[in-house]
């Protein structure tokens, strides 16, 4: 009956609580919408926040760096592989437009002109812009201030080069007559250490060639205040690995005072695919060095790896080395610095590498025939090509396309002097210029085999009689195949 009787009592909210939690309620539903409402108000108003993505990328996708942002390059052909729109576009087969490469606008860095060491490369190329501007833009990323760009055929065409130019840090150099007289005055033709690849064609000319381009480097990179200097290819990436930081310039930077020398151990790509477009994004995969491997691996897996090829590597297995600028440094063949007043101290570093694309793609291996005047014979082709691999795969090719026959057939079996200088001309200018014979030829150097590794590496470095030419790594027998 009580039950009944009695409603239970329940307090019923005062007015001022139902107007603070409405209110409540409406400001968490108007927050997050007035911030996504102010998000996408920068977005669309362009970019106002300077966060490092939008500073970096170019907002207009047809420009190179260092063009006026206010004008496209109409003077370029869309129909090259190595155009602006090509480039801009990507590499990629599909043609999308979004670049697989982040050039920005003018290539400009925050860096202090303060800042040591200071780097600068120096190569020797034909190659187009597709090729040249992602290798030297990464280059840059990693702590590299100046190109010194010795340029003939393509890479010196008035499209590529105006490009080049353009861009803060390169110095490019055009094979002009002047050039070619002043090289011919080299004390180097006067010396035996390069003078066993003096008068031979192809590899050998062009070897001749990158030396005597190096020997000018050294004098500009003095005048340009430069610490380190580097010869290397266009198809050839430093990997400054064991740096505490992904720097060139850090990895540098812990070396020691007393070093002259860092060598550089060189990785070789395998290619994965047939179809590559753009070996620099699309090349993952490496073969490392015999000097960064355990000898019972390398040795273990010898015949595995080589797959019937020559050699483990299909070209070189001798790196490449970094030189510290200083007084009576020359070069040493394409692949290493020497002293004229002193045996340099080198050191080789336990991680750090060149990454070398080799033969990425079919035209890499065709344009490297078609430049050669060889016969089809080992003998000839031997004059022509230091490496076995080179040897064999440029054999086969000459006797299956047969359209050198007729040219070659009428060829001497050597080149005379006139002609050597003749050629190295490279289509650009002809030579004026008289040198002198150097007859005698010095023995080959040879290359010591490290057993223990270390962090910092020093390497027995006895004074090369003769350049250092390009090595293969050591065979199943123990031994170089060069």
């Amino acid at each position: 009956m009580a039950g009944g009787l009695y409603a239970p009592i329940r307090p019923q909210p005062s007015p001022q609580s139902t107007s603070f939690t409405s209110k409540l309620l409406l400001l968490l539903t108007l927050l997050p919408l007035s911030l996504a409402a102010f998000a996408f108000l920068l977005q669309w108003r362009g970019g106002a926040v300077n966060d490092p993505i939008t500073r970096w990328s170019p907002d207009q996708s047809h420009l190179f760096p260092g063009m006026d942002v206010t004008s496209p390059l109409p003077t370029l052909s869309h129909s090259s592989s190595s155009d602006c729109s090509l480039l801009a576009r990507g590499s990629g087969g599909g043609g999308s437009s979004s670049g697989v490469f982040p050039y920005y606008r003018d290539w400009k860095f925050d860096f202090s002109a303060d800042l040591k060491p200071k780097i600068c490369i120096t190569t020797t190329t034909s190659a187009g812009l597709e090729q040249i501007l992602p290798w030297m833009f990464y280059h840059k990323v990693i702590g590299v201030a100046t190109f010194f760009l010795f340029v003939e055929g393509k890479a010196a065409s008035p499209e590529v080069s105006k490009v080049l130019e353009s861009i803060p840090g390169v110095k490019v150099i055009y094979r002009t007559k002047e050039l070619e007289e002043q090289q011919a005055n080299s004390r180097i033709w006067n010396e035996t250490w390069l003078s066993s690849f003096f008068y031979k064609p192809c590899n050998y000319e062009l070897f001749v060639k990158q030396s005597l381009n190096m020997e000018m480097a050294i004098v500009m990179a003095r005048n340009f205040g430069m610490d380190w200097i580097v010869h290397l290819d266009t198809d050839e990436l430093l990997h400054p690995a064991g740096a505490r930081e992904y720097s060139l310039r850090q990895l540098l930077l812990d070396v020691p005072g007393d070093v002259d020398m860092v060598v550089f151990p060189n990785y070789e790509s395998s290619v994965e695919r047939d179809d590559i477009k753009d070996p620099f994004t699309e090349i993952s995969m490496f073969k490392k060095n015999y000097d960064h491997l355990p000898k019972d691996t390398y040795f273990g897996l010898y015949k595995e790896s080589t797959r019937g090829n020559p050699n483990y590597f299909l070209t070189y297995g001798n790196g490449k080395s970094v030189a510290r600028i200083q007084d009576h440094l020359r070069p040493n063949g394409a692949h290493r610095w020497h002293n004229y007043m002193k045996t340099p101290k080198e050191i080789k570093l336990e991680e750090a590498a060149v990454l070398h694309y080799t033969y990425a793609k079919f035209s890499d291996l065709t344009s490297r025939r078609d430049r050669c005047g060889c016969k089809p014979t080992k003998e000839d082709v031997k004059r022509c090509f230091m490496l076995e691999f080179d040897r064999a795969v440029i054999v086969q090719g000459l006797r299956e396309s047969g359209v050198f026959s007729s040219v070659i057939a009428s060829a001497p079996a050597t080149l005379s002097k006139d002609k050597f200088l003749a050629s190295v001309e490279s289509s650009n200018s002809s030579r004026g210029a008289a040198m002198e014979s150097v007859a005698r030829k010095s023995g080959k150097s040879k290359e010591s085999h490290a057993t223990a590794r270390k962090a910092l590496e020093a390497v027995d470095n006895a004074i090369h009689e003769a350049a250092v030419p390009p090595l293969s790594p050591p065979g199943f027998d123990g031994e170089s195949q060069f």
